[in-house]
């Protein structure tokens, strides 16, 4: 299975660079993440539950980041053992770039599964992986810039009064990461 697509994340690119290296980035913005540990120049381990159609698995893996090109691009790989569910393994070329004050993110994700979960077809693990690469995606981009304006949103006039807001306001607001490195 493979898939491409791109975020924009209104941060400068070291900042977003410096998230991708990030243990802790990673392991909130994986989904069914609950343990990471690590470091970026000798990979992570991690322990993934996921639930794809009728099967449960706990996967146990290796996370590796390779071709570094700080901070132009880099690969992500890795591989995890579900038990008597499979496995699953593959990897994400990311690249990014300067757009304007923002960077906009690229990525070409490649996924592969055997065993049990292998049996599910083609449309169900194809579907699976394009989700949870668009959460990883997404949640990654909130945590380095903060979930977006239609976080807050709320009632029919919300878009006005955001839109009414000063450029300090809007500025203020940082994802955690980005708070982080600017303290």
């Amino acid at each position: 299975m493979e898939l491409t697509g791109s975020r924009t994340i209104e941060a400068d690119r070291e900042t977003v660079w410096n998230a991708l290296l990030d243990r802790d980035v990673l392991k909130d913005c994986v989904p069914g993440c609950t343990e990471m540990s690590g470091n970026a120049e000798d990979g992570f381990e991690a322990t993934v539950v996921q639930k794809v159609g009728p099967v449960k698995a706990t996967f146990k893996g290796q996370v590796t980041l390779e071709d570094m090109e700080k901070p132009a691009s880099l690969k992500i790989s890795g591989e995890g053992k579900g038990g008597a569910a499979g496995f699953a393994s593959g990897g994400a070329k990311v690249k990014l770039r300067e757009e304007g004050g923002a960077t906009v993110l690229d990525y070409d994700v490649e996924a592969k599964v055997g065993g049990k979960i292998a049996q599910l077809g083609s449309r169900i693990i194809d579907s699976f992986a394009k989700k949870m690469a668009d959460q990883f995606f997404t949640d990654f981009k909130d945590a380095v810039e903060g979930p977006g304006d239609d976080a807050e949103a709320t009632g029919p006039n919300a878009a006005s009064d955001d839109a009414a807001a000063p450029a300090e306001a809007k500025k203020e607001k940082k994802g955690w990461f980005a708070k982080l490195k600017s303290s």
